[in-house]
């Protein structure tokens, strides 16, 4: 934290307010005009302020409420222009034309050329003439016959000069205008207005004029008693190359009025000593937290240099995450800049509804389409007002996979309500009925008491009501919106230029403003936030049909005079500061600027400006440690251990806990699954759910017979029903008949297909027959140390009989190798993971044994991977060594017995009060 300067210095308009009133006393027979709004609110203050004796008030106006006073003409909102403008484009010509949706893709960028074209005062016939001949030349071609396309494409331009006479006329005669004709009429009304009034003219902190403007302040200040002040430092017109003095410096050579005079306003302030600060930070967010923790020191140590502070957002995005972190001991802010109305949840309720409407297909809504908006926070909030709940709907597209869903099955499940039938009325594709629907829906919520409550909320309701009425209005006025498709493109359109105002008092508190709102005003503390390459200045972006050398043949502006525009705004709000924060992004995003701003580096090689402090600010970062996570076992865990144990532990559940302990406490324990989502494509689980009970209902009629091919082509016909029938038990209502699910579905038959092929050509060799299928078993086992009974149960997939050997065969529709199965040492299958299959073969080898006890007990175990036929039936084995080849498949009483013992040391374990539950890292 730097040094604070404190000394007193006086506002620019402090002193363009004094000397005025110095001159003219009778200031009803003034007429401010400034750059913005805002800085007449400020003007007002300081007027009040200087006055000694009661006055009639000045005029004060923004240069654009002037020029639209000295027009005659009324603005034309944003959404009327672009109606127009299209209506101006279907008329010219007799080529193809587009869509309005397709329009609204480039309408905006065409309504900007046309304005600037107006503002410029720039002969549209002769620039459009030429702009037509440039696309000529860019698709020569040897071809003298151009194609359908490329002609309807150079119709476009050869027009463009007929679609602005059509546009711009369509206008006058509704005595509207967009800001550029505005500008160009009134240039031509201004002799008209001169001759009615007689009041004093005083223009005050301009910077960059368009021709329309140059000529009007020009014209009153030569032939009428007018003054203008500059605000700048003469340090910046002095340096010829200095960009934030290159249009002030232009007017001084070029306006006849200016020349050889001295020009009223310039004050010596930039040069004054100033604690300058330019700090590094990474990332968007990481700089508005840096504002926060700046502001909470600043407020703590001298509270006085935030009495008059702003802060400025290069980037005005960032305007929520600053809100957010203005710290407690901030006692007032006060925003003078608009939220983009697209920033706001009210926008993103009305944009997901029309897609939600739009996205509608023969089958109905698509469950996430559904579900996003059964889950948008103002949905929630009209169904909580309503006393309706989602919860019995949300769970029957869950359980039941429903992929889509009709109205029907809506209004079966949510009750009937006047609102929230809104949400979900068949619109039929009609934007008036949506529109419609929309504003009942405002007025719906406008009643709600949460809603009530909060002003911000009201305001912004209030703000897409006036909306909607505009596009109802124009719908019924135009027939160019006639789909929802139409509808969505035009709102997002005005969602992008529309913006929420504030109103608050900006006289008091910290003022939060983007750089063009900081016109005209003086802060002795300032913060400018986002100071990198393509934000401050915003760089080459060249968003116009008008080429680059025809807009500097005709005097329209480019990037290097807007670059001009704000290196001016960024060193006049240095000019009188005390104490400058500029903050810059360390992290170079292609969408969010690049590098730190040239007019960093600008400032920092300033000979003068000896007092700046640049660094890097870099966050506390706390080192991210893997803590290993640990659940003691507490009187209650033990016994809901011991309860599990008495209802009986699965082989699956006792190799999640070989494989992770915290994993058997969340899963097998507390019974912590995952959430329920619908399944849109087919789980693994699913899928191994239906190859099993597939297998199931293809043998079961095969129980105890010996098998022969013929009662195996048999079974083999019934396969398409049979997995079809087990899809639509399990897989509930999910569609199959497209997608990667009728992919799955010829999956399975060809697995089973597969099986029982494998299983026909083994019979030429060998006898099976099947003794048992998803045979459920549970056993008690005796674990030492034990007081409680214990209970090993599972279900044994198959059990068949394999040339007179006892087989337990487990399905597996994942991979498995065969050395999963085999194993050398007996501990290594509760300590690896990778042996729960044999592990798993064991357990189903003992619960048989248990329940089938022999003397001399002689029976295999093996799984069938479907992924892995080739291997043929993966039995149980044990090896003297790894690298042996002589292997036992045979499971006897001895190995039974001596595999009782790791299996009692596991859950001795488990249930082990002082042995906690630790994490494994998997």
């Amino acid at each position: 934290m730097g040094l604070f300067y404190f000394y007193t210095m006086q506002s620019f308009i402090q002193d363009v307010v004094l000397d005025v009133l110095k001159n003219n006393p009778d200031t009803g027979k003034v007429v401010f005009i400034l750059p913005s709004k805002r800085a007449g609110v400020f003007l007002k203050k300081i007027l009040s302020k200087s006055l000694t004796q009661t006055v009639l008030a000045p005029e004060i106006y923004s240069i654009e409420d002037f020029i639209e006073k000295v027009s005659n003409l009324v603005t034309a909102n944003t959404t009327t222009q672009l109606f127009e403008l299209y209506n101006a484009y279907l008329k010219v010509g007799d080529y193809e034309k587009e869509s309005f949706d397709s329009f609204l893709k480039w309408g905006q960028i065409l309504l900007q050329d046309f304005n600037e074209v107006d503002r410029y005062l720039v002969d549209a016939s002769s620039l459009y003439q030429n702009v037509a001949a440039i696309q000529e030349v860019n698709h020569w071609s040897l071809n003298p016959d151009n194609s359908e396309m490329i002609e309807n494409y150079l119709h476009f331009w050869r027009y463009l000069e007929d679609i602005y006479k059509q546009f711009n006329g369509r206008l006058l005669e509704q005595g509207l205008g967009h800001q550029g004709l505005i500008y160009k009429t009134s240039v031509s009304e201004l002799p008209n207005y001169l001759e009615n009034t007689n009041k004093k003219h005083i223009f005050l902190g301009f910077n960059a004029l368009n021709t329309a403007e140059s000529i009007l302040i020009q014209t009153i200040l030569e032939k009428t008693d007018a003054d203008i002040y500059w605000d700048i430092d003469p340090y910046f017109l002095q340096d010829n190359i200095h960009d934030a003095g290159f249009f002030i410096r232009n007017y001084q050579s070029t306006w006849n009025v200016l020349k050889g005079k001295p020009l009223a306003g310039l004050t010596n302030y930039y040069n004054t000593k100033k604690n300058i600060e330019i700090i590094g930070v990474p990332k968007n967010i990481s700089q508005v937290n840096y504002v926060g923790d700046l502001l909470y020191k600043i407020q703590n140590e001298s509270p006085d240099a935030l009495r008059n502070a702003a802060i400025v957002l290069g980037n005005e995005e960032l305007l929520n995450p600053l809100l957010n972190s203005i710290p407690e001991n901030i006692p007032a802010t006060n925003i003078t800049m608009g939220q983009k109305l697209a920033a706001t949840t009210l926008a993103s309720f009305f944009t997901n509804l029309i897609e939600f409407h739009e996205q509608k297909t023969e089958k109905g809504w698509f469950y996430k389409h559904l579900l996003n908006l059964l889950t948008h926070s103002y949905a929630v909030l009209l169904f909580d007002a309503n006393e309706v709940s989602t919860d019995s709907l949300i769970s029957k597209i869950k359980t039941n996979n429903w992929s889509y869903i009709t109205n029907t099955q809506i209004r079966e499940l949510l009750p009937e309500n006047a609102a929230i039938n809104l949400l979900f009325e068949d619109v039929k594709n009609n934007p008036n009925r949506l529109i419609d629907n929309f504003l009942a829906l405002i007025e719906a919520l406008r009643v709600i008491d949460l809603v009530k409550e909060n002003s911000l909320l009201l305001e912004q309701l209030y703000k897409f009501f006036t909306l909607f009425n505009q596009l109802k209005d124009l719908c019924k006025s135009f027939t160019y919106i006639n789909n929802l498709k139409s509808l969505k493109h035009l709102f997002s359109q005005l969602l992008s230029s529309e913006t929420l105002d504030f109103q608050g008092n900006p006289i008091e508190g910290i003022q939060i403003m983007g750089m063009l709102e900081s016109r005209l005003l003086d802060f002795e503390t300032i913060i400018i936030t986002s100071v990198n390459e393509g934000v401050l200045p915003s760089g080459k972006s060249n968003n116009s049909f008008i080429p680059y050398d025809l807009k500097i043949k005709n005097g329209l502006p480019t990037y290097k005079e807007k670059d001009a525009v704000y290196t001016y705004h960024f060193y006049r709000l240095l000019q009188r500061a005390k104490n400058v924060y500029i903050l810059y992004n360390t992290e170079p995003d292609a969408l969010e600027g690049g590098e730190r701003s040239r007019l960093i580096t600008q400032l920092l090689t300033d000979d003068n400006r000896s007092d700046i402090k640049s660094f890097i600010a870099t966050p506390t970062i706390q080192p991210i440690t893997n803590e290993i996570q640990q659940v003691e076992k507490t009187p209650s865990l033990v016994a809901l251990i011991q309860d599990k144990a008495r209802k009986g532990f699965s082989p699956s559940s006792l190799s999640n806990y070989i494989r992770n302990p915290i994993d058997f406490y969340k899963q097998n324990l507390l019974n912590i699954n995952e959430v329920l989502q619908v399944e849109e494509t087919l789980a693994p689980n699913t899928f191994g759910t239906i190859v099993h009970d597939s297998l199931e209902a293809l043998y079961t009629p095969l129980i105890g017979k010996p098998l022969t091919v013929y009662l195996l082509n048999g079974i083999r016909k019934g396969i398409p029903t049979i997995v079809a029938q087990n899809f639509e038990k399990t897989f509930k209502d999910g569609n199959i008949s497209s997608g990667k699910n009728y992919i799955s579905f010829h999956v399975i038959l060809k697995y089973i297909q597969t099986f029982i092929d494998v299983e026909i050509k083994e019979l030429a060799d060998h006898s099976i027959t099947i003794i048992a299928l998803e045979q459920s078993l549970s056993v008690p086992l005796e674990v030492a140390g034990l007081d409680f009974p214990i209970l090993l149960k599972g279900k044994l997939d198959r059990v068949d009989e394999y040339d007179g050997i006892t087989r337990i065969i487990d399905y597996k529709t994942g991979k498995v190798e065969r050395r999963n199965v085999e194993i050398v040492e007996w501990d290594i299958l509760t300590e690896e993971y990778q042996y729960s299959k044999a592990f798993q073969l064991l357990c189903y080898g003992l619960m048989f044994s248990k329940t089938h006890p022999a003397e001399n007990l002689s029976i295999q175990a093996g799984i069938i991977s479907l992924k892995n036929f080739a291997e043929g039936t993966l039995l149980f084995a044990q090896k003297e060594s790894a690298r042996a080849t002589t292997k036992n498949h045979i499971i006897t009483n001895e190995v039974i017995s001596d595999f009782e013992q790791i299996l009692g040391q596991l859950i001795t374990e488990i249930c082990n009060a002082d042995i906690a539950f630790t994490e494994k890292e998997v």
